[in-house]
């Protein structure tokens, strides 16, 4: 482990974000400092040196290789006929090679970033255009990102192509303060299930679902688990009419 010393930090950021000649600088929404998230007290993990950027990924350049191209101009073509600007519905395109030399690699991958409003239009070119063929959504998952002003929620859909064997990932985020995104039922009926899990964890709103509503966690349930501002402990906890009490409450080490 590196030994970083006050004022050292921007060094070790910079190297560990640093991005493959020609493409676009990183956006680093937050520094990490530490392990476990503990402040204020002493390490003893071992960790408290430890500084983490987290960076969101920049748009890659063309040509992303592969059959990469061919389906975000498909992808662009289907949009525009929709009626639908392309422009406006794709946000950025990424390509992450995985350490690969190519995007023909077997370990690339591709990622579509969404205007949420645009969400269902894209999801339905993917399926239903023959030189897309996206049949299969493979789920739906959520991502907390609290230092990502203005897009702190993002919901990530799964999508594969069982005529042509290919996989990408939709990418899609919403605010905070306006934690709604589009079902994709209608289009993906299989992701009914999945959008009841990311809203129960995460408090991402679809709207449109059939029945939005919490599957693992009680119905009156404040907060959402899988979300990073979500205490870890000191939560009570009531089971059949007996309270267990926090778990930093239960014991005096003093």
């Amino acid at each position: 482990m590196s030994d970083v010393t006050p004022g050292g930090d921007q060094k070790v950021v910079a190297d560990a974000v640093q991005p493959p000649e020609g493409a676009a600088t990183l956006e680093i929404v937050e520094v990490k400092r530490g392990m476990f998230g503990a402040t204020g007290s002493g390490d003893t993990s071992g960790y408290g040196g430890l500084v983490t950027p987290i960076a969101m990924p920049a748009a890659s350049p063309r040509p992303y290789g592969s059959w990469f191209d061919q389906v975000v101009d498909v992808l662009s073509e289907v949009l525009g006929e929709a009626g639908v600007s392309p422009e406006q519905a794709i946000e950025k395109v990424v390509v992450d090679l995985h350490g690969a030399q190519s995007a023909d690699a077997q370990q690339a991958e591709l990622t579509i970033n969404v205007a949420r409003e645009h969400l269902v239009a894209v999801c339905q070119a993917l399926r239903d255009d023959q030189d897309l063929r996206f049949e299969l959504s493979l789920g739906v998952s959520g991502v907390h990102y609290p230092h990502d002003g203005g897009r702190e929620l993002h919901a990530v859909y799964h999508l594969a192509s069982i005529t042509h064997s290919r996989r990408l990932r939709l990418e899609v985020a919403a605010p905070d303060e306006d934690p709604h995104i589009p079902s994709t039922t209608s289009v993906y009926p299989s992701n009914d299930w999945h959008e009841r899990e990311t809203y129960d964890f995460f408090g991402i709103v679809f709207d449109g679902h059939p029945a939005l509503t919490r599957i693992e966690m009680p119905d009156d349930w404040v907060g959402h688990p899988q979300r990073k501002d979500y205490p870890l402990g000191g939560i009570p906890v009531e089971y059949k009419g007996a309270t267990v009490p926090p778990p930093d409450t239960r014991r005096s080490y003093s």
